[in-house]
């Protein structure tokens, strides 16, 4: 069955091109080169070709900020929106002198003062100012950074679909638990229902673990499912450009005993406090101190980080919790996790996709919170 690449809807695309637009504006910005994917996407509404790992930079879009005109390098139509001319594409070519030509012929390119793009190389570097004679080169990345943190109306609707299919994944891993199965084929479990509900594309690889009883927020060294182990799921489905992310911790067997039980309660007064800190206006600090209002100790690992067409600001964990003045605002997305662990029991792991909304936080996941009574 064959698929149609078609653009996203003209509503997203125009909310998030507006944002853009309003960021390059206010970080007065005559021209935005970007060779980030997500960025892209963003700006033009085109789908892009996922790829594992990184890419180098190439100056692959360009918005003028004065005429909202979007340059794609593209070599068809395909899923480019109408708005974006076939006179505003522009082909791959290997010799990066190629590309330069192009945009020295983008309108503004000559008289542009201040030019940002959203990562850089040493060949570009160089070569950029050839296209730009009169400009300064910036940081482009602080512009798009803005624009992605808070989210439009619609970008919480288009974010549905890849929420939805993480959750099914979920539930099939959940499925598949019992003492014997090893991590392996759980996650295997996960990945094949995403598939199956349209996403081959998932956020992370590393779907289940058997948490340690020894070492506190580690996995367990065998990787097979014993009777009374904690097994933690983490899903995440990029579909749409977008990622949606859920995880819980269930115990094998089916049944939590008195000590799981209890860690599982630990667990709940620990995020009904996070979630009381996604709050607009609220210091990302907030999320850390809920865990010492909790009693619990701070995992090592990122506790939350925006989510959107990827990965988006904030990342909040101990490492960063003096790096500068970061806000929670209405409209962003998180990925809120939550991690207490017991000797010779385990670790409870809970992550939830959540909005910031000007009257708190709305859940967007809905799998159950806790593994079975």
């Amino acid at each position: 069955m064959a698929t149609e690449v078609v653009p996203d809807a003209p509503r997203l695309r125009a909310g998030r091109r507006e944002r853009a637009l309003a960021q390059m504006r206010a970080h007065d910005l005559d021209m935005l080169v970007l060779g980030r994917q997500a960025n892209i996407r963003y700006v033009t509404g085109a789908p892009q070709l996922w790829i594992a790992g990184t890419r180098p930079f190439g100056p692959m879009c360009v918005v003028v900020g004065g005429s909202g005109d979007i340059y794609l390098n593209s070599t068809d139509d395909e899923g480019v929106p109408d708005e974006i001319g076939r006179d505003h594409l522009y082909g791959l070519a290997w010799n990066p002198m190629t590309l330069i030509e192009v945009l020295k012929n983008i309108d503004g390119a000559a008289t542009a003062r201040r030019v940002g793009t959203d990562a850089i190389t040493p060949t570009f570097a160089r070569l950029l100012p050839e296209a730009f004679p009169n400009a300064e080169l910036v940081d482009g990345e602080l512009a798009m950074r803005a624009a992605r943190r808070i989210k439009t109306p619609d970008e919480i609707a288009a974010m549905g679909p890849a929420l939805r299919i993480a959750e099914g994944g979920l539930a099939a891993a959940l499925a598949a638990l019992r003492p014997g199965a090893h991590e392996r084929a759980l996650a295997a479990a996960m990945f094949e229902a995403m598939t199956a509900g349209g996403v081959s594309t998932p956020a992370t690889q590393d779907g289940a673990w058997v948490t340690s009883r020894e070492r506190p927020w580690r996995r367990a060294d065998s990787g097979e499912v014993a009777p009374g182990d904690l097994v933690a799921f983490g899903a995440g489905a990029l579909a749409d450009g977008y990622v949606g992310e859920v995880g819980r911790t269930w115990p094998a067997g089916g049944e939590a005993d008195g000590p799981a039980r209890r860690l599982y309660e630990r667990s709940e007064a620990l995020y009904g406090k996070m979630l009381a800190a996604c709050r607009p206006g609220a210091h990302t600090d907030e999320l850390l101190a809920a865990y010492d209002a909790a009693g619990e100790p701070l995992p090592r690992m990122p506790i939350a980080h925006g989510l959107g067409l990827g990965f988006d600001p904030p990342v909040v964990s101990p490492a960063l919790s003096a790096a500068g003045d970061d806000r929670l605002e209405a409209g962003m997305v998180l990925a809120l996790s939550g991690y207490v662990w017991e000797q010779g029991v385990g670790t409870v792991f809970r992550r939830d996709t959540v909005h910031i909304t000007d009257d708190g936080v709305d859940i967007l996941t809905t799998a159950p919170s806790w593994g079975p009574a």
